[in-house]
């Protein structure tokens, strides 16, 4: 049973279908290697390590008891289970409010892909005003990194100018910053995480007029997405122009950063940065018999970079660039400084050929399933899941853009999006498993529906602790769940095999169920708590990577605790109800 629950979502396709697959291998191959062990090397260590002779158990000291302890608790639940049994629709009416209880539960509990991680450094983007030079971006930076290093949680930082992270792109008015925290030990307190750092850490550049910083938690998995929190394009899937796509954008973004859900949203599309439009007359090119072609060569070879070949040099190839130095493409007055040559032989000053004009455009244009698109970022703000910012952002468009306007997902929002409802698919498909595995070994239809139900006791645990606790519904606390069908259907199989045993002794269908969870309640117990115990590290772990195993640990140790200790009240009622209505079924035909 337990590796038949990982069998269906080995085979699930995307992001999350990998991230269950590794944990699926890894427990399908553990349970296999312990079930040989317990099969082969545990008797032959019965026979050497056990004693010979059977003593009776201890009446004294902490042994004593602890064993008096156990037995009032299991005599406990035992009466608690005869009257269960004896009133059984209260009984039902106790585990349809439950149901409800974990209905509710599942509705309020926010949702994401994986929790926000602290992995010891944090990203910092900066912004100067549009076409601001480099030496003025660097002014910034420099700044900003004397005040950061002062800061008592940072260990140091690198500092790359010239570069647009969030765009991608090779910008003189941007720059990015990795700072590096120091050791999780030595950052005990919330406030020292790397999520509230980077939201403190842009405040340090509050004075600073010619600047604008955003700080970033990094993406819980590298590759995921840029930066972390939500990541995403407005396309324009209609025929706007860019300044009606600028005034739709900014529509969304000051209705988006309104929203209770939302902190820090912002774009990298800008069309008021300042440029040179340079028209040229054809018809003059024309006339004095310069061929066009030579015109825009002569153009990129001069103010930008004009690809010539390769050659080949210590075993690696290496392009050759033509490209004027600096000085000489500073200004537009450099164009009355550059010839082309015309078809007679004579020298034509680029300056006669061209107009130059001052405009205002994008800095950077870029495109998203085809279509011209303006990038978004932002995050969740506290105490709401990106669920919750994904949800807010679709009903805000919904609000402010046009029908010519859509939202595409990218990054961690696109996985997101996309693994909606596959927990749920994988869920089902575990539960399903399961009940043809036991369908299969007790060869019924019936019976395996009460060891099925007591699954809904380890989901209630679960969502339960993990609401209790402040986390979110996540990949790792559905893994959690597919874990618990298994860990719970087990418990339930041990009160099962041993009723239908004792049914077969000729005991009744009642008798037969109270008797099995005396007998089988401590070994259920032992088990249970000692895998629960295993799991509690999880759940009280810090440092790096921490919020994926508390995330995990969490959800295990809730569902484990209510499979155990009320789950076994319920699973003989089921027994004794199925059972019955089994007999029946069999007597009318």
């Amino acid at each position: 049973v337990l590796c038949a629950v990982f069998l269906p979502v080995i085979f699930m396709d995307g992001l999350t279908g990998e991230m269950y697959r590794q944990f699926a291998v890894a427990i399908s191959v553990s349970v296999i290697l312990s079930g040989i062990v317990a099969l082969t090397l545990t008797p032959a260590l019965c026979s050497m390590l056990l004693k010979s002779k059977v003593h009776a158990p201890r009446e004294t000291g902490f042994l004593g008891g602890f064993n008096r302890w156990f037995g009032v608790l299991r005599n406990g639940y035992v009466r608690v289970t005869k009257s269960i049994i004896d009133h059984w629709f209260i009984g039902l009416s106790v585990f349809a409010g439950l149901m409800l209880g974990l209905w509710y539960l599942f509705s309020i509990v926010p949702s994401s892909l994986v929790p926000s991680e602290d992995q010891g450094y944090i990203i910092m983007a900066y912004k100067t005003p549009p076409a601001a030079s480099l030496s003025r971006t660097m002014a910034v930076t420099d700044v900003m990194n004397k005040r950061i290093l002062e800061q008592d949680d940072v260990r140091s930082l690198m500092t790359f100018s010239g570069f647009d992270l969030l765009a991608s792109a090779q910008k003189t008015n941007a720059g990015v910053s990795f700072i590096m925290l120091k050791d999780w030990d030595e950052r005990p307190e919330l406030k020292q995480s790397s999520a509230e750092l980077a939201h403190s850490l842009p405040g340090l550049g509050s004075d600073l007029l010619d600047g604008q910083m955003f700080a970033f938690n990094p993406p819980p998995i590298i590759g995921l997405s840029s930066t972390g929190g939500f990541e995403f394009y407005v396309q324009n899937r209609g025929s706007s122009d860019f300044i009606e796509m600028e005034k739709q954008l900014h529509a969304f973004l000051d209705l988006a950063n309104k929203q209770p859900e939302l902190t820090g949203v912002n774009t990298t599309f800008d069309i008021n940065t300042p440029q040179y439009r340079l028209t040229l007359d054809r018809e003059k090119a024309l006339s004095l018999g310069v061929p066009v072609a030579d015109v825009f060569s002569t153009m990129q070879a001069t103010f930008g970079s004009l690809y010539v070949n390769d050659f080949t040099l210590y075993g690696r190839s290496f392009q050759v660039n033509l490209q004027s130095e600096e000085d000489f493409r500073t200004s537009p007055d450099d164009l009355g400084k550059v010839f082309v040559r015309a078809d007679s032989g004579s020298l034509v000053p680029l300056r006669s050929l061209l107009q130059v004009e001052r405009i205002v455009g994008p800095d950077t244009v870029s495109r998203f399933n085809g279509f011209p698109a303006a990038k978004v970022l932002g995050n969740p703000a506290e105490g709401y899941s990106s669920g919750d910012a994904l949800a807010a952002l679709e009903r805000v468009a919904d609000e402010a853009l046009s029908s010519d306007f859509d939202l595409g997902w990218v990054g961690s929002s696109y996985q997101e999006k996309a693994s909606s409802g596959s927990g749920s698919q994988a869920f089902i498909l575990a539960v399903l498993m399961v009940f043809l595995i036991l369908a299969a070994q007790y060869e019924r239809w019936i019976i395996p529906a009460a060891v099925i139900l007591a699954v809904p006791f380890a989901l209630l645990g679960a969502i339960l602790a993990t609401w209790v606790r402040g986390l979110e519904n996540d990949i790792y606390f559905q893994i959690g769940l597919v874990c618990l069908i298994g860990l719970a259907s087990k418990n339930a199989i041990l009160i099962v095999e041993f009723a239908m045993q004792k049914q077969r002794q000729g005991m009744s269908i009642a008798d037969s169920a109270i008797e099995a969870i005396r007998l089988r309640f401590r070994p259920i117990v032992m088990t249970s708590l000692a895998f629960t115990l295993g799991c509690l590290p999880l759940a009280l772990s810090s440092g790096a990577g921490a919020a994926s195993r508390t995330s995990l640990g969490t959800g295990v140790i809730g569902g484990m605790l209510l499979a155990t200790f009320l789950a076994t009240v319920f699973v003989p009622l089921f027994y004794v109800l199925l059972a019955t209505a089994g007999e029946r079924f069999k007597r009318s035909k």
